[in-house]
């Protein structure tokens, strides 16, 4: 299935950042991560009818493996390109300090990630499921309870208990019996 314009711009939403932590990791200059997550979706663009995956899944792996061939054509060019636009008079805009400060706070920000996606990996799958659904896709409420099957009521009890969880409020694992998740029948 070839992406549209439309889809491309949803990926650059939802993965633009990811993306910059992804660059500014390996390469520890942001105005190079800026520039490559520019060149990572505009060749998207450009190859978006080559696509041939049928899921977001899928799609983010495509846009990651552009990134990684834009990483290795980087620093590939290097030295050769930096010393081309030097003598063409070409120059990079310079990023200001807020925009420094904004990819140092996503640095921070992927961090703490990291110790989000820990914890919503001890949710109970079906808290999980809620989270994701709720949070991540933004659904409303009722449809949340539609694709779970469950009443509405009983989403926002499972999306508010499974925040509290990922909060550091309750333990995660525990469906407030004492009994661990895989031990007992989730209650909503």
């Amino acid at each position: 299935m070839a992406l549209t314009g439309d889809d491309i711009s949803r990926l650059y939403r939802r993965e633009a950042a990811a993306l910059l932590l992804f660059f500014s990791r390996r390469l520890f200059d942001p105005e190079v991560a800026v520039d490559l997550v520019g060149e990572t979706f505009a060749a998207a663009f450009s190859d978006r009818r080559q696509f041939r995956g049928t899921t977001g899944e899928e799609a983010v792996g495509w846009i990651y493996g552009i990134a990684r061939h834009q990483l290795s054509g980087y620093l590939r060019r290097g030295a050769v390109e930096r010393r081309a636009m030097s003598r063409l008079g070409v120059e990079r805009r310079a990023l200001t300090d807020p925009e420094y400060e904004r990819i140092e706070e996503l640095s921070v920000a992927a961090e703490l990630g990291d110790v989000v996606v820990d914890r919503l990996q001890q949710l109970a799958p079906g808290q999980r499921e809620a989270v994701r659904l709720r949070v991540i896709d933004e659904l409303p409420y009722a449809e949340v309870a539609a694709r779970l099957e469950i009443s509405e009521e009983s989403a926002r009890t499972r999306v508010s208990r499974a925040l509290q969880a990922l909060a550091g409020g309750a333990d995660a694992k525990s469906n407030g019996s004492g009994k661990r998740s895989g031990q007992a029948v989730e209650h909503d």
